[in-house]
């Protein structure tokens, strides 16, 4: 198996930061400099940008400048996903991201991860674990998703997060590390209001 099929799997794996496709990753920091250009009026443009950079990109992704990734062809949106200012994704792995995701400003998806033993790391070995992000979700700003996670249906990462472990379905989590808090119930629905 090549070093790409690798980074395609679903599953972890460590590597040689030498084997690592770096004409790929010179093509993504090209495509999101030219995305991080583009005039807010340009929406044709950055739709067509992120269909080239993505390996699947449904036709309701929103990114806001300045996005940054390493490969982009690990990243997938499967319906609208709306992510804010300053996102970093490491897609080494597979990044799978759910229908009506909202991803606050500042968040950091990180698949890549380094040797835990200090010669290995400085001899360049690296980690990668997959994130899937379930439907429905919403981060808020500044949250760290770690490699390896999987955030369930429906629930909310509280701002500033370190999200080290999965989180289930239907809950709000918060906190370095990231512990659920409690379960999104009715009586967090807003009322009606009149305008």
């Amino acid at each position: 198996m090549n070093t790409i099929e690798m980074m395609k799997q679903n599953q972890e794996y460590y590597s040689n930061n030498k084997d690592m496709p770096s004409e790929l990753q010179k093509k993504a920091k090209f495509l999101c400099w030219k995305y991080n250009q583009t005039s807010p009026l340009e929406k044709d443009k950055r739709q067509s940008l992120l269909q080239e950079l993505l390996g699947e990109c449904h036709p309701l992704t929103f990114i806001e400048p300045s996005f940054r990734c390493d490969y982009g062809f690990n990243i997938h949106t499967h319906g609208l996903t709306v992510i804010n200012y300053n996102c970093v994704i490491l897609d080494t792995s597979p990044v799978h991201i759910g229908e009506n995701a909202f991803i606050g400003p500042g968040t950091c998806l990180a698949c890549a991860g380094h040797a835990i033993d200090a010669k290995q790391r400085a001899a360049g070995v690296g980690t990668s674990a997959p994130i899937n992000i379930g439907r429905d979700v919403w981060f808020g700003a500044n949250v760290t998703i770690c490699g390896g996670v999987e955030v369930g249906e429906g629930s909310i990462i509280g701002a500033g997060s370190v999200v080290t472990k999965n989180i289930p379905a239907g809950v709000i989590a918060v906190g370095n590390p990231c512990k659920v808090l409690r379960p999104i119930t009715e009586e967090d629905k807003l009322q009606p209001m009149d305008f």
